[in-house]
């Protein structure tokens, strides 16, 4: 099938590192992954050959690559809770510590993210709750084999996932797209450095569950 006429979330699936190639251009692969390969790139304002070119120079797969398409539902939760639910559990206070240290010290200066903190509290809050629901309801119908019954419950957490995709997209308008200014503090390149990897990794979260453990379930 033409590369182009794929969906990204498909691509991010099949095709190791297209997901760094992805995140570089500011592609929405989690949330947005049911588009195809083309309409991606004219949103993004990116030249599709250029684009193509970048994924199609892409190695071939390594066996040390874990392809989540073979796992089945209990392997793919359990990857999900530890990689992504405990971590963003760490992640989050001390992102929160960082940020509300950050404005209190530079909350002058025009470059700073006022209201950063703020921001992630509510993160924390929705996606503690959004968890719970996954491992308390969800997760245990999908573990069962109930995923025909489970349509409701995903239909809630995709609408929640595009919440989160919303509340990243604030993030990038308050940190000028995560990029610390001349001069940022250490604290303040430590919580831009922890920004980048909390996205990318809830990208990829969101991206397992929306692309393929809900794809599953019917």
């Amino acid at each position: 099938m033409d590369l182009l006429e794929q969906t990204v979330g498909r691509i991010a699936l099949s095709l190791p590192g297209a997901t760094r190639i992805f995140h570089t251009h500011n592609i929405d692969f989690c949330c947005g992954g049911r588009i195809s390969l083309r309409q991606a790139a004219e949103r993004a304002g990116l030249h599709v050959d250029k684009l193509l070119a970048e994924l199609e120079a892409l190695p071939a797969a390594s066996s040390e690559q874990h392809d989540w398409r073979e796992a089945s539902n209990d392997e793919l939760i359990d990857h999900i809770l530890a990689r992504y639910h405990d971590v963003h559990r760490q992640q989050l206070p001390e992102l929160i510590r960082m940020a509300r240290r950050v404005e209190q010290v530079h909350g002058e200066r025009e470059s700073c993210p006022n209201g950063l903190a703020d921001l992630l509290m509510a993160v924390h809050q929705e996606m503690e709750s959004h968890m719970q629901k996954e491992e308390q309801i969800l997760f245990p119908m999908l573990r069962s084999g109930l995923g025909a019954q489970a349509q409701g419950p995903i239909a809630v957490m995709r609408q929640e996932h595009d919440d989160h995709g919303e509340n990243l997209e604030q993030v990038m308008l308050l940190t000028d797209d995560i990029t610390p200014p001349k001069g940022a503090c250490t604290t303040w390149r430590a919580l831009y450095a922890g920004l980048r990897e909390f996205r990318e990794d809830l990208m990829e979260h969101i991206h397992l569950e929306n692309n393929l453990l809900f794809e599953r379930a019917g």
